[in-house]
């Protein structure tokens, strides 16, 4: 269950916010309705995921603790997967990186 955790945790990927403010703000997308609203709809996620209780709570303990924080911190890195995909694709021109493509 270790080597679960641990390779989740080194898989992390950037928060969606982080990533639409690495786009070019000189692209023709970027000042879209669109993409205003991929990049709201990134930060609401943002913020809903900074107000989740954290990993110290206590919560995880016992036998299928570790198991338990693996799949949600699995979860969370394809949903923030899932919105810097959709802030590329509403954002950039250029082509979708290969970390975004699909699984």
């Amino acid at each position: 269950m270790f080597v679960a955790l641990a390779a989740t945790v080194a898989g992390c990927a950037t928060s969606p916010v982080d990533y639409g403010a690495s786009l070019s703000k000189q692209d023709r997308k970027w000042a879209s309705p669109e993409c205003q609203q991929a990049r709201m709809e990134a930060s609401d996620y943002d913020a809903r995921e900074k107000k989740q209780p954290g990993w110290g709570t206590g919560v995880f303990l016992g036998p299928y603790g570790l198991g338990l924080a693996a799949a949600i911190k699995e979860h969370q890195q394809k949903q923030r997967k899932l919105f810097a995909r959709a802030v590329h694709l509403r954002c950039s021109s250029l082509p979708l990186p290969k970390e975004l493509h699909s699984d």
